[in-house]
């Protein structure tokens, strides 16, 4: 089968297309035949800051159909599936024609999603629902009334994970404002389902959603806490919550300690691979739920424009993805 695989950390260069066996799943694995790759921010940054042992195939999630099942595993082969976190501490992504996983990493993707829906979930939607449910102890799934009465802040709502933010927090009865940084991503965030968009680099972004929401935000999915903690600080109420899944820097994290103090508010740093199993499990039954009641999306009219490549151009959709590209970059398998 052709897999595309790097040895040795670096650019997109590394990567090179090879042919290799397909491996044969064991006790309770599946091997998926892969029709469309996912690609992440995490998928080229892992490829060009992590050594490999041995050669690895990139990307952590992808969609496709089940052919073939080791033992103790209920799926059956023909059924198709999502896959999540295929390359974490494993040498196969999904980046090649056929990957095997831990049968609760393939999770059923009803016959009206498509593969790129399929493939653009994972490391996005798990992440997304992680932030939104980061206030709440118990970490259950979302679902139709989870957030009803509360107002959500999706830092970056043009973006993958914000665009999941969006459409997981209105499917569960949340108010959703979201920051973008041009007309066009305004455009997105809409069409993703936002109540309301604040271009912050037309206006006085603080100004407008405190205007928006006099009380206060409840929580804030954040996508780059250095530049916007005395702006979180500011428009959140009192007890909310600040969900950090990512950062655009090295830097360390400063921010002035008291306005945070006087209104009982709380940082949350979340990484999806290192979530807790029970937070990580309640994630994937609450994406299922939302893909299969049709509340997550893709393509433009949805708000996440898809930009595709062929498996032997794996290298030139990692760039695409590093280079800052709007909406989902897919590899067809």
């Amino acid at each position: 089968m052709r897999a595309m695989v790097y040895s040795r950390a670096g650019g997109p260069d590394v990567l090179r297309l090879v042919d290799r066996e397909e491996r044969e799943p064991g006790p309770g694995e599946v091997r998926v035949r892969i029709a469309v790759s996912g690609v992440n921010p995490t998928d080229w940054k892992s490829r060009s800051g992590t050594e490999p042992q041995g050669d690895q195939v990139p990307d952590q999630d992808g969609a496709g159909v089940v052919d073939a099942v080791g033992e103790g595993v209920d799926l059956a082969v023909g059924t198709r599936v999502w896959v999540w976190d295929a390359a974490y501490q494993r040498p196969d992504g999904t980046a090649q024609e056929s990957t095997v996983v831990p049968a609760k990493q393939a999770v059923p993707l009803p016959d009206g999603a498509s593969f790129d829906l399929g493939a653009a979930l994972g490391i996005p939607a798990l992440t997304a629902h992680l932030a939104l449910r980061a206030a709440d102890p118990e970490g259950l799934p979302l679902g139709p009334g989870a957030l009803e009465g509360r107002t959500v802040l999706v830092a970056g709502g043009a973006g993958a994970v914000g665009h999941a933010a969006i459409e997981l927090a209105v499917w569960s009865g949340a108010r959703v404002i979201t920051t973008v940084s041009s007309p066009a991503k305004a455009a997105l965030a809409r069409a993703a389902g936002a109540h309301e968009v604040v271009d912050y680099r037309a206006e006085d972004a603080t100004a407008r959603i405190r205007e928006l929401a006099p009380d206060g935000v409840h929580l804030v999915a954040e996508v780059n806490p250095n530049a916007n903690a005395e702006l979180d600080g500011e428009v959140l109420a009192p007890g909310g919550t600040i969900a950090v899944y990512a950062t655009d820097t090295p830097d360390p994290l400063s921010f002035q300690v008291r306005p945070f103090m006087g209104k009982n508010l709380r940082w949350r740093f979340l990484l999806t691979y290192t979530a807790s199993g029970a937070e990580k499990d309640a994630a994937v039954a609450g994406v299922r739920a939302a893909v299969e009641a049709g509340a997550l999306r893709i393509g433009e009219a949805a708000g996440l424009p898809v930009t595709r490549f062929p498996l032997e151009r794996t290298g030139d959709a990692h760039a695409a993805v590093e280079a800052g590209t709007t909406g989902k970059v897919l590899i067809d398998v």
